[in-house]
């Protein structure tokens, strides 16, 4: 099976564009600066740890289709401790040709602390996608982030048969690269041995600083899960995942985050309540 067409088509849906700002008030974190325009938004603040921010992420409702874009950016000032997160998956849909495009630009300065924990991205059969996510770190900033992809839904039985996903993660920090990358999966692809092997949903943790302390303890973790590694590239951890559900995706790295935040950000794990319901 051929190749699509490159991702060129022009944006004929939804231009929706979120940016957030958070930065240290008298006694926690607060959300100083949000922006929106179409159909992306945010639930008010909690503070289930007292100081850190909370923020559920809301994306559009009934999902992204062939046309939409989505430009979303956060910036977190030196001092500030925010966790953002999502109520629930998001879905791309069958396009009829266009693309779908969501873009994720993440700023962490000096002393301050992101962690960026959205729930997984379904891509219904016929999708045609482009995710971008580009994380700057300062230098003294910590992050935790994970991304979590599903093509089909394999709980019945769907495969990607027909569609274009392209996803791009790149880290930086001080303006130097720590990880770039980039995968296209279409059809043909998805069951290539150097590829995704068959497997529906890949996902992928990175945490920053981590130390070979925190790499044994999550090796320790993984040693009984064949579909998980974790490596470490000077203090930057990257966890990959292959496997065929997003739920044990999603638990594994919940457990994982768990056991590296104290660490990582210096605190003791707190789940947000809405990956409870």
């Amino acid at each position: 099976m051929a190749d699509p067409a490159p991702l060129n088509s022009p944006n004929t849906g939804w231009q929706a564009e979120l940016e957030l700002g958070f930065a240290p008030r008298p006694g926690r974190t607060a959300l100083i600066h949000r922006k929106q325009r179409g159909p992306l938004a945010v639930q008010r603040p909690f503070y289930p740890e007292g100081d850190t921010c909370h923020l559920y992420l809301l994306h559009p409702p009934g999902g992204v289709v062939g046309g939409d874009s989505l430009n979303i950016q956060a910036e977190v000032a030196t001092g500030a401790h925010a966790v953002v997160t999502t109520p629930g998956a998001t879905k791309f849909y069958l396009s009829a040709g266009d693309t779908a495009r969501q873009t994720q630009s993440l700023r962490v300065d000096p002393n301050a602390s992101l962690e960026w924990l959205p729930q997984e991205n379904i891509f219904f059969p016929g999708a045609i996608t482009q995710l971008k996510t580009r994380v700057e770190l300062a230098e003294g900033a910590r992050f935790i982030g994970w991304e979590t992809q599903c093509l089909g839904r394999p709980v019945i039985g769907e495969r990607f048969n027909a569609g274009h996903a392209d996803f791009r993660l790149q880290i930086e920090r001080g303006g130097r690269p720590l990880l770039l990358e980039r995968l296209t999966v279409t059809p043909a692809r998805l069951g290539a041995a150097a590829g995704l092997r068959g497997q529906p949903v890949n996902a992928a943790l990175i945490a920053t600083p981590v130390t070979p302390n925190e790499l044994d303890r999550v090796r320790e973790l993984i040693a009984d899960q064949p579909d998980t590694g974790a490596t470490l590239f000077d203090d930057l951890l990257v966890v990959r995942h292959l496997g065929n559900s997003t739920e044990r995706c999603r638990k594994l790295f919940i457990q994982i985050w768990s056991a590296i935040r104290p660490a990582v950000i210096g605190r003791a794990p707190c789940p947000p309540r809405i990956w409870s319901t």
